[in-house]
């Protein structure tokens, strides 16, 4: 696990921002869906194959990318660029996105997190709608852990906007100082909080977190994982 902008990571941290997706469950069949369900909305909308859909999507992220300095940006964010406002994104979102046929209970994260639920507030921000991110919790087995969510209808903003985030601290009643974020995605999870002044971890899947809270614990874990 590596920790980003070491300055910054809270001397007391208070909360934890969770995003949802590829963090918090591991699942590369769910993750593809997610994205192509909406890509295939997206070519039905068009009328041009779903070949081509995906081509335009993946053509114009990569470009983003080289023109960004290798960052990404969401796929609610791509559809923007093409003419599908986020809120046809949430409404495509709450109609196509089942992870229950994709994802099953999940009794380590349910310890991890319970464990972490007793020294510190949890809640989630995610580029997904509150409807489908809350049917993820449920799947898994931790949604009694996030009394809230700030999802993709919550701002109207994808991942890496401020405005989420700001949610995020406002329900929280707390300052980002206070708080660290958790993501799979540096650009998209991990970046704006670490302007804001949170700490950072980034992950590359569920496994990760599920040693959260023994890293959180010992400032000397912490700086092992670096």
């Amino acid at each position: 696990m590596k920790l980003f902008n070491i300055p910054q990571v809270p001397q007391k941290i208070r909360a934890i921002i969770f995003d949802i997706d590829s963090t918090l469950y591991t699942s590369k069949t769910y993750a593809f869906e997610q994205v192509d369900c909406q890509v295939r909305e997206f070519a039905r909308l068009k009328n041009i194959s779903f070949e081509q859909a995906r081509k335009m999507v993946a053509d114009y992220r990569k470009q983003y990318a080289q023109e960004h300095d290798g960052k990404k940006i969401s796929l609610g964010n791509t559809l923007l660029v093409f003419g599908i406002p986020i809120s046809q994104s949430v409404k495509w979102r709450k109609k196509l996105l089942e992870p229950a046929d994709y994802l099953c209970y999940d009794q380590k994260l349910v310890e991890e997190l319970s464990a972490l639920s007793d020294n510190y507030k949890l809640i989630c921000v995610t580029n997904n709608p509150v409807l489908p991110a809350r049917k993820t919790l449920d799947a898994i087995g931790v949604s009694r852990f996030f009394p809230e969510i700030i999802g993709l209808d919550t701002c109207l903003k994808s991942k890496p906007a401020l405005e989420p985030f700001k949610a995020a601290l406002e329900y929280l009643n707390c300052k980002a100082e206070e708080c660290i974020a958790i993501g799979d995605r540096y650009d998209l999870d991990i970046a704006i909080p670490l302007e804001m002044g949170m700490g950072g971890i980034l992950v590359s899947g569920v496994e990760e977190v599920y040693g959260l809270n023994k890293l959180l614990q010992s400032p000397q874990n912490i700086s092992e994982a670096i």
